[in-house]
């Protein structure tokens, strides 16, 4: 299996800033315990108040996992704002892999649509409920 190095970005959005900074390390501190994970290196950036009051910080990482599938994994857990994959150049991928972690990536996506159209359907029946339109 060909090890992948990649460079993640984090970003927490909160308040206040003391839970937007320990949400953060919490998330670094849960990638360093992660069984086939590397955490090779790690910048955390000063938490900043936006317009709105929130505060917001990210921390730039760089990881070492083998293979594509660990990969997408940790972005599935993760949702990094971003990813760049540093090493290897010009890596070759096997096209069975691929399309499985694709299909990971439609169901996880499938998960997700079917939660927010229950929400929006719950939420239309609680309005209609309000307004005394259903009993």
């Amino acid at each position: 299996m060909k090890k992948i190095v990649a460079k993640l970005t984090m970003e927490v959005l909160g308040s206040p800033k003391e839970y937007v900074d320990k949400t953060l390390r919490h998330y670094l501190d849960q990638l360093k315990d992660e069984k086939d994970l590397k955490l090779v290196s790690e910048k955390v950036h000063e938490s900043l108040q936006q317009e709105n009051k929130m505060w917001s910080t990210f921390a730039e990482m760089q990881i070492e996992v083998d293979g594509m599938k660990r990969l997408l994994d940790v972005c599935f857990d993760y949702l990094p704002s971003n990813v760049e994959i540093l090493e290897p150049a010009g890596m070759e991928i096997d096209l069975d892999e691929f399309a499985d972690n694709l299909n990971d990536l439609l169901a996880i996506m499938h998960k997700y649509t079917m939660a927010i159209k229950k929400l929006q359907a719950e939420n239309i029946y609680m309005m209609k409920k309000l307004k005394g339109e259903i009993d």
